[in-house]
């Protein structure tokens, strides 16, 4: 597991997991009662206490909606994007080779924290403009971004005419394969959106396709899903300012 630590909010904390904390996804194969199982681990091991993280129905949109309290109330969002104008709502983006990004904002009242489900459809329409967007509007004016494992442009090969239209809408992505063919480079395009909105970008390097330590669906369409999560530990939840 990558883990990292929120240098704006120092009692914030990224993480993105790896095949050893195991599948956590629902709609991939597996028993539903173990995932429930890994999830539980996987937040007993970071210290939530009885927090759970809210996870999202990803639809490769560039829909962002505000988390104010666990899902297992509020039901699971259909989105791309979610945000905790508080940071007070641990938050989890799943992945096997999208990009997934972690953000960390702070305001005068204290940090702010999103997740965002960047693949290549959701990354074109703006899902990672929209996400700072809604921290913004918290009050939010400083931003940390970290880009987890994901398919790099040497591996993400497609189509030349996708190829070209994904360049057309966002110039840069595009990217030549280590077989000499037409790809795609979403976490560099990630990388290079987030700091023109003036976000401070840690970048992975991991690419789930050559890496078997994360699960790929280009390698196997049957694959399980990694998750990039962000939660604030417990004893830092002081209202009104970070620590």
């Amino acid at each position: 597991m990558l883990r990292y630590q929120s240098l704006l909010a120092p009692g914030v904390h990224i993480a993105f997991t790896s095949t050893a904390e195991g599948n956590l996804a629902f709609h991939v194969p597996d028993d539903r009662d173990a995932v429930l199982l890994r999830r539980r681990d996987l937040e007993r091991d970071l210290g939530l206490g009885e927090n759970r993280f809210s996870y999202m129905d990803q639809i490769h949109s560039a829909t962002v909606l505000e988390v104010t309290g666990p899902s297992e109330k509020s039901g699971i969002p259909t989105c791309d994007g979610l945000f905790s104008a508080d940071a007070t709502q641990p938050l989890a983006v799943m992945v096997a080779d999208c990009v997934p990004v972690v953000l960390v904002g702070v305001s005068e009242q204290g940090p702010v924290t999103a997740v965002a489900h960047a693949g290549r459809r959701g990354l074109l329409d703006g899902i990672l403009t929209e996400t700072v967007k809604r921290m913004r509007s918290t009050g939010a004016e400083a931003f940390e971004a970290w880009i987890g494992p994901s398919i790099c442009g040497s591996c993400y090969e497609v189509p030349a005419d996708m190829a070209a239209d994904s360049v057309a809408l966002r110039p840069g992505i595009g990217s030549t394969t280590s077989r000499g063919t037409t790809g795609l480079d979403l976490p560099r395009a990630a990388a290079s959106e987030l700091r023109d909105l003036g976000v401070a970008v840690t970048e992975s390097g991991a690419c789930t396709l050559e890496d078997e330590t994360y699960f790929s669906y280009r390698r196997d369409s049957r694959t399980g899903r990694l998750a990039g999560l962000v939660w604030q530990a417990e004893d830092q939840m002081v209202s009104g300012s970070p620590s």
